[in-house]
């Protein structure tokens, strides 16, 4: 049973947190070319599709700490310090998915639809709103740029270094007597 549920939980690892972790980090350019570009279709189309799949496979996400606790419990590692930091590195990536990078990405998409057929663009695209003190996290968001991206693909960098962390805990697990 244990070998099953290992498997079914770094399947699901790489089947929802893979996904996520490309599409959320091609979001960014693909937002900074969309403003660029606010009369391209292509564009507006790239950063819907990326945001759907991060979205999507963040939900499909919620199988690997529940096949990881599954796991763990058969394993009797749960109070493993190695397996502790994981848990608690795993919380906090989904806090910054859920808080900090699904809603910036709404945000720029958003703005960027909202972009579509304006004339004046020089004038639309300022500082963007995360230089104030809303922030592009605020859903329909009208006024968004450059800047919005690059704290997006901050987020999404820190999102993306947690998973990797847990990853690498999940293989070392340094003091597993579990024979790794």
């Amino acid at each position: 049973m244990n070998k099953f549920l290992l498997a079914v939980h770094v399947l699901a690892a790489i089947v929802a947190v893979g996904p996520v972790t490309v599409a959320a980090s091609m979001f960014p350019p693909s937002a900074r070319k969309a403003l660029a570009e606010p009369g391209d279709a292509q564009a507006l189309s790239t950063v819907r599709v990326l945001h759907r799949i991060c979205r999507l496979y963040a939900t499909v996400g919620v199988a690997v700490p529940v096949f990881g606790f599954a796991t763990a419990k058969n394993m009797g590692v749960l109070g493993d310090t190695w397996l502790i930091v994981s848990i608690a590195l795993t919380a906090l990536a989904a806090v910054v998915l859920a808080a900090l990078v699904l809603p910036r990405q709404t945000a720029l998409m958003e703005g960027v639809e909202g972009m579509r057929g304006k004339e004046g663009m020089a004038e639309y695209i300022e500082q963007g709103v995360g230089a104030g003190a809303e922030g592009a996290a605020n859903a329909g968001a009208s006024r968004v740029g450059p800047r919005d991206t690059a704290r997006l693909a901050m987020f999404t960098g820190l999102f993306n270094l947690l998973w990797a962390t847990v990853t690498i805990l999940m293989i070392v697990r340094p003091g597993s007597t579990t024979g790794a």
